[in-house]
């Protein structure tokens, strides 16, 4: 295997994805944005976002600062650059996803009024969603790249880790003496793309939730009004927040999630290897690599599934089918090509044996490892992963989209009113928790039986190797979302809005796929890391005999729940989640409040609103979104990435390892729930106002106890829940950037030495 040419691979999937990302870019730039009247409305939208982004990125950019110069002090400067690299890259994906679904947003209305075709304005939302998908891959492989570039291969920190020399320039030691490795390099990139998608998701979902919310409760249920209407003072608002929260929050998000995959394999095989569990530097070097190579044909394949929707030159008017065909044509090409570079990475080591003691032994090589199927275990593990993310997909469509009985169900019981409404899908999203969970654990199982943990890592790999066709899919959503608003506002013929509104009922169901991908893939990443954690702060192992070669890495480490430590850790930590998540809800209804009051004001004090005749203060309510989102979304952020660093240095590393077991467990199932519960109760409102339901439609009671419970489920599904999934994983990774310190320098281990 040639390291060079794994990464001349990665470096072409990365100039490709990014490359034909902006081909999409300019090709929806270039197209007609309609009328003056349109223009106007999408020229506020796009200068709500840019203004608001900008304020994020100067205080995100504080932080970043002021976290590289600790991680220079206590790890290692190597691992401060890829930490500053790693949140440029994740900023940057944010950034373009965000501009383009500003642009995006009124050529879709544009597309829609002009064509009057379903499939044709399907083509625009998606090829304006791609340029955020393949931005998301893109950048992450580029800066993955430049990591392994000139850390690992420059700086000779990937030979350092199999034990062949030192690392160049002191790049593995800081300023206070610590060591550190390359799984501190690469840690640290994946801990940048967290604290960008931390704070872009948290601050984006404040945003949008509370314009949302205020939206919907006065414009609705009080008002009377339709969603978007020109006379709602929010609805500007709402639209910027579609952009700033859906689009840029989703794409930090998703690139965090799709690193956090690559590089727990890569962080877990140096770990096993430096601790004595795996005892060949070859197949070592082989395994850091595996997960690059993987993801980069996972780019490629994107590349050609979205690519083959736009090259048809006439489209069902089915939506739904057609963004899957794209999503499938991607995850089958991943895994055949996945198949292919699997074996050129590994096929050399067929037939060989471990070295023991200087001799060759009678071990296979592949049993040191854990590969119980030769070569091909970690492309069956990458496959696993694949399916098992289709298969919680296709779960959160059936209990979220209105074509299935649950959500079905749901919307008729709005019949009866707002609290059966909020019952019935309180109900649904917790009985939605259990399907998810059962193919987590059994690709979890069947993944560790056949790879071990790298095939657990392997498994997250998978599920996240083509994000590109899955973000594209996600963010096509908020686009059309944005569409259906400026069609309103523009007084288009309500032809236009069909055709909208059709899309986005597709989008609520993608964007809860969406989540469910992500969440599982933190699952498994997050267990991944947790095992390297474990390997970091414990003594590493002596192997006796060539037979220990061939025992698991499970069997050399332990984190015993019964010790008061680590059984209080997990027990606060399962407690974490539902503390942050409470927090970010209060968020929300704090800036949500302040919006209700404001539009309420507006249409008491503002003679001629509500008849249409003048047009409402969109500024201000700009204004009390951007305000509430940048002053709310700090505590919470914070919190994640102090807490278990904080308690490390009280408590120490075994109560840190409770923490992260109890927050893990805990933040899944909280994130499935608020996921499918919020995304049923958006699609079950859209299924009353499709007429669908007999002496029901808009304005109805119904609709209106429908709303209601929309605007419960809004912070849990675009707030809350895809903010878990960083949550874990942020923990995960700080908590293993940090663990070389604390586990030598913590308070109760001082005051247990004082005591003797």
């Amino acid at each position: 295997m040639s390291i060079s040419l794994i990464l001349g691979l990665v470096i072409f999937a990365a100039v490709l994805g990014l490359g034909y990302a902006f081909i999409n870019f300019y090709a929806v730039r270039r197209m007609e944005e309609g009328t003056d009247r349109m223009r106007e409305i999408a020229a506020a939208i796009r200068l709500g976002a840019n203004t608001f982004i900008a304020y994020e990125y100067k205080i995100v950019a504080v932080v970043a600062v002021i976290i590289a110069v600790v991680l220079g002090v206590l790890i290692s400067w190597s691992t401060a650059v890829a930490f500053i690299i790693g949140a440029v890259m994740s900023a940057s994906a944010g950034w373009v996803g965000m501009k383009i679904a500003t642009y995006a947003n009124v050529r879709v209305t544009n597309r829609a009024r002009t064509t009057g075709s379903l499939s044709e304005t399907l083509k625009v939302a998606f090829k304006g969603g791609s340029v955020m998908g393949l931005c998301v891959s893109g950048c992450a492989l580029l800066g993955l790249f430049i990591v392994f570039l000139v850390f690992g291969v420059g700086l000779n920190q990937i030979s350092a880790a199999a034990g062949e020399g030192e690392a160049l320039w002191g790049s593995c030691s800081s300023l206070i003496g610590l060591d550190a490795s390359f799984t501190m390099t690469l840690s640290g990139y994946a801990l940048g793309c967290s604290i960008i998608a931390m704070f872009a998701r948290v601050g984006g979902g404040i945003y949008t939730k509370a314009a949302d919310m205020g939206a919907d409760l006065v414009g609705k249920t009080e008002a009377h009004i339709p969603e978007d209407d020109p006379r709602n003072p929010a609805t500007i608002a709402d639209n910027v927040g579609d952009n700033v929260g859906d689009v840029a929050g989703l794409g930090s998000d998703l690139l965090e999630s799709y690193v956090g995959a690559l590089i727990s394999g890569a962080v877990l095989a140096i770990e096993l290897f430096v601790q004595g569990v795996y005892a060949d530097a070859a197949i070592l070097k082989a395994m850091i690599m595996f997960p690059l190579a993987f993801s980069a044909v996972g780019l490629i394949s994107c590349v050609i599934g979205i690519a083959s929707l736009f090259v048809r030159k006439k489209l069902s008017d089915n939506p739904h089918r057609e963004l899957n065909t794209a999503t499938w044509i991607s995850a089958g090409l991943t895994i055949l090509l996945g198949l292919g570079i699997t074996w050129y990475i590994f096929s050399p080591f067929i037939g060989e044996y471990a070295m023991f003691e200087g001799a060759v032994s009678d071990i296979p090589l592949f049993d040191t490892v854990e590969f119980n199927i030769g070569f091909i275990s970690p492309w069956i593990s990458a496959a696993i992963g694949v399916v098992a993310g289709v298969i919680i997909g296709r779960i959160a469509e059936y209990y979220t989209s209105y074509d299935y009985k649950p959500t079905v169900k749901l919307a008729q019981s709005s019949v009866e009113g707002s609290a059966l409404t909020i019952t019935q899908g309180l109900s649904l999203g917790m009985i939605s928790c259990m399907l998810p969970c059962v193919v987590l654990g059994a690709s979890i199982f069947v993944s560790y039986e056949i790879a071990g943990m790298y095939g657990v890592a392997s498994a997250a790999i998978g599920m996240l190797s083509f994000v590109a066709a899955t973000v594209s899919v996600d963010t096509y959503g908020p686009i059309s979302d944005n569409a259906g608003g400026i069609a309103e506002m523009s007084y288009l013929d309500a032809d236009v809005r069909e055709i909208t509104d059709t899309l986005d009922s597709v989008g609520n169901t993608t964007a809860a796929i969406g989540k469910g991908f992500a969440i599982g893939s933190a699952a498994l990443a997050t267990l991944s890391m947790m095992t390297s954690y474990i390997f970091a702060y414990t003594d590493p192992v002596t192997i006796t005999s060539a037979q220990e070669l061939v025992k698991g890495a499970l069997d050399y480490i332990t984190l015993n729940v019964i010790n008061p430590r680590t059984l209080v850790g997990a027990i606060i930590g399962a407690a974490l989640p539902y503390l942050f998540s409470g927090m970010l809800i209060e968020a929300v209804a704090k800036a949500a409040r302040r919006m209700v009051e404001e539009v309420r004001r507006q249409f008491r004090e503002i003679e001629g609103l509500l008849e249409g005749k003048v047009l409402p203060d969109y500024k201000t309510c700009i204004e009390i979104s951007s305000q509430g989102a940048l002053r709310e979304m700090r505590t919470p952020a914070i919190m994640a990435i102090a807490f278990p660093v904080v308690c490390g240095f009280v408590f120490g590393a075994e109560f840190v390892g409770g923490v992260l077991v109890g927050a893990t467990i805990s933040a899944i199932m909280l994130a499935i729930f608020t996921g499918n519960a919020g995304g049923a109760w958006d699609n079950g409102k859209k299924y009353i106002e499709t007429g669908a339901i007999a002496g029901h439609q808009k304005g109805s009671p119904a609709h209106d106890a429908a709303v209601v419970g929309d605007t419960v489920g809004d912070p849990l599904k675009d707030t809350v829940g895809p903010s878990l999934d960083i949550l874990i994983k942020i923990m995960s990774t700080i908590s293993l950037v940090t663990v070389t310190v604390f586990s030598k320098y913590n308070l109760i281990d001082w005051i247990e030495s004082l005591l003797g």
